[in-house]
């Protein structure tokens, strides 16, 4: 992987990805861009505890532009977008809209490919491979700035999660906080650890997942499985067999694997409802472990978090979505009308041949 940074007509710095180590990436951005002005700021809810970013201008950001004005695509002739250069392999760069920025954070965009009519299924194992060596190299570099404390890399795909851009991409969002969600994660491990006398939830968890039916898919270094309490339709959890706290953490065998396990959960995901369907829409989250101290949860310490992947689908069935209402988003608590058990199957039955 050959990585070049350089810095976009406004300041922002964008960073190219090439499997070719001879690439050279030399393009300047000719857009007449004034420098981006943000007012993101982060609140915490003195009631519940979690933390809530105000990010006004996101109002402004760019909302399905047509596909010959696409600002992820390459740049071609006077076509410019946030890509200077006529192709590129993976390509990351600041987000121009961020919801966090400065002492709140910091927003990337994960450009996956410069072919806009693909998806992340249709990659191939090297492509999909150097989107992790991006993901990793990005995890690393976020962790050093003094205001990031967790770092997230995730991927929404699909209109219905409300995707404003259609070219395959992702985000990472460098949190300046441990995220709620993973707080819970870290109490619920703190206690186990003491109830049991010093024994990993996580661990435990893939134990019980691996002796049962809810199994989609295993490998020498993955195991991928829809949780006993999935709280979507259709969701799968992805886990490597050595448990590491982060994308850093991962071997080499572990990272030559992960292409191909992950492209074949994807391409079962667009094959759920059936032929003629269109693209399943879907999110797709890495949880690793944060970068700050973790004083608060009493015995717990970085190494003993568990990174993973967490992918699911807002569909429920053909033609139908999940909606969080009341009871989801007035008291976070789920309902979901797919048995787990019967979601693991119908994963399992979609299978490449």
């Amino acid at each position: 992987m050959k990585k070049t940074s350089t810095r976009l007509a406004d300041g922002r710095e964008l960073i190219y990805y090439d499997s070719r180590d001879d690439t050279v990436r030399d393009a300047v951005d000719r857009r007449p861009l004034d420098r981006t002005v943000t007012t993101s700021e982060v609140r915490r809810d003195p009631l519940l505890g979690d933390a809530v970013a105000i990010a006004s201008h996101r109002q402004g950001r760019t909302y399905h532009p047509p596909a010959d004005e696409c600002p992820l695509c390459p740049s071609e002739g006077d076509r410019l977008s946030e890509i200077p250069d006529s192709s590129y392999d993976v390509a990351v760069f600041e987000n121009r809209f961020p919801s966090l920025a400065g002492d709140s954070g910091r927003c990337e965009v994960v450009c996956f490919t410069s072919d806009h009519d693909a998806s992340f299924a249709d990659l191939t194992e090297e492509q999909a491979g150097l989107v992790l060596e991006a993901w990793t190299d990005r995890t690393a570099e976020l962790s050093h700035l003094p205001s990031v404390e967790q770092v997230f890399c995730f991927e929404n795909r699909g209109a219905e999660i409300g995707v404003t851009l259609g070219h395959p991409h992702g985000q990472i969002y460098a949190y300046p906080f441990t995220t709620p969600r993973t707080a819970l994660m870290l109490r619920s491990l703190a206690a186990h650890k003491e109830g049991t006398g010093g024994e990993n939830l996580f661990d435990a968890v893939l134990e019980k997942e691996l002796a049962g039916e809810r199994i989609v898919l295993e490998t020498e270094h993955w195991v991928a499985f829809v949780p006993y309490a999935a709280h979507w339709p259709y969701e799968v959890h992805l886990y490597p067999r050595r448990r590491v706290p982060d994308l850093l953490g991962l071997d080499e065998e572990a990272r030559t694997e992960f292409p191909k396990v992950y492209l074949e959960l994807l391409r079962r995901f667009d094959r759920i409802f059936g032929e003629g369907e269109p693209p399943t829409p879907y999110i797709s989250a890495w949880h690793q472990a944060p970068f700050g101290t973790l004083e608060e949860f009493d015995g717990v310490v970085r190494d003993d978090f568990a990174l993973h992947l967490e992918l699911f689908t807002i569909r429920r069935t053909s033609g139908k979505l999940k909606f969080l209402a009341g009871s989801e988003s007035g008291m976070s608590v789920f309902i979901n009308d797919v048995p787990p058990e019967a979601a693991a199957q119908r994963l399992r039955e979609v299978a490449s041949s």
